[in-house]
């Protein structure tokens, strides 16, 4: 619909890798044919190998490369476990959580911290018989949203349903995003967000360096094996670990 529009769409895929075998997934290209086909579109699946907050290391890299090659909107789709999308939540300017019309006891099932990191909830897949469980969903969560405090003096959360399959509440959906940059924007609260969130990433660039710096430290490396198996018999307790080689690392500087 977007690229219909006129616009030039970027979807950086974030793709869980597995830390077994230290493979990805990688199918997003292949659920996105129609997508991928359009000139328009540009789709980059991009492994996470094991960072938390299930986004590359570069996605935020990769964000400002894409605006700077005229992409005017840029999705970002996660891994979707939890933890990992407070990650997201300091990259993108409207955080959206997509939900299927699932049975059971959706509202527990979902931490509490990321329905309240949640701009906009869309409930996914409404048609057919999904329609009233959809609907049922979208009233649990109308009544949620009101008990969690309010992230922003100018926006307050939706939630709506849609369908890929019948295209009903698509154009409700980019309608409602807009809604939010306009408003967001005027209060000055987008501005801010961006401040706060380039702050942030280089903070995650100063932890990731410097724990490598840490880890392939001459004097470090050697001791890591050692101090882990003493962990693992339970010889020393985590604690006077982290002590020993930290000592030893900064005695070395």
């Amino acid at each position: 619909m977007l690229t219909e529009q006129g616009h030039r769409l970027s979807v950086l895929a974030v793709d869980p890798s597995s830390c077994t075998s230290g493979g990805s997934l990688l199918g997003d290209k292949t659920r996105m044919i129609e997508l991928s086909r359009d000139m328009n579109a540009y789709i980059r699946p991009s492994p996470t190998s094991g960072t938390l907050g299930g986004v590359t290391r570069t996605t935020n890299e990769a964000i400002v490369l894409c605006e700077g090659g005229g992409y005017d909107i840029i999705l970002i789709e996660t891994v979707g476990v939890g933890q990992s999308e407070f990650a997201v939540a300091d990259m993108v300017d409207m955080f959206v959580l997509l939900l299927p019309p699932a049975g059971g006891d959706e509202l527990q099932g979902i931490k509490r911290g990321i329905i309240e990191m949640a701009d906009l909830v869309v409930i996914t897949k409404s048609d057919g018989d999904l329609v009233v469980p959809a609907r049922r969903i979208q009233a649990e969560y109308v009544s949620a949203l009101k008990l969690l405090r309010r992230r922003s003096e100018v926006w307050r959360p939706k939630v709506i349903r849609i369908s890929a399959r019948s295209g009903e509440g698509i154009t409700e959906m980019w309608d409602t995003m807009r809604e939010f940059q306009h408003q967001m924007l005027a209060s000055g609260e987008l501005t801010a967000k961006r401040q706060t969130q380039h702050k942030v990433w280089m903070w995650n660039l100063i932890q990731e360096n410097v724990l490598e710096h840490f880890k392939t430290h001459p004097s470090i490396r050697e001791q890591i094996p050692l101090m882990e198996r003493e962990v693992l018999t339970g010889a020393l307790s985590p604690g006077r670990a982290a002590d020993l080689l930290l000592k030893a690392f900064k005695s070395r500087h």
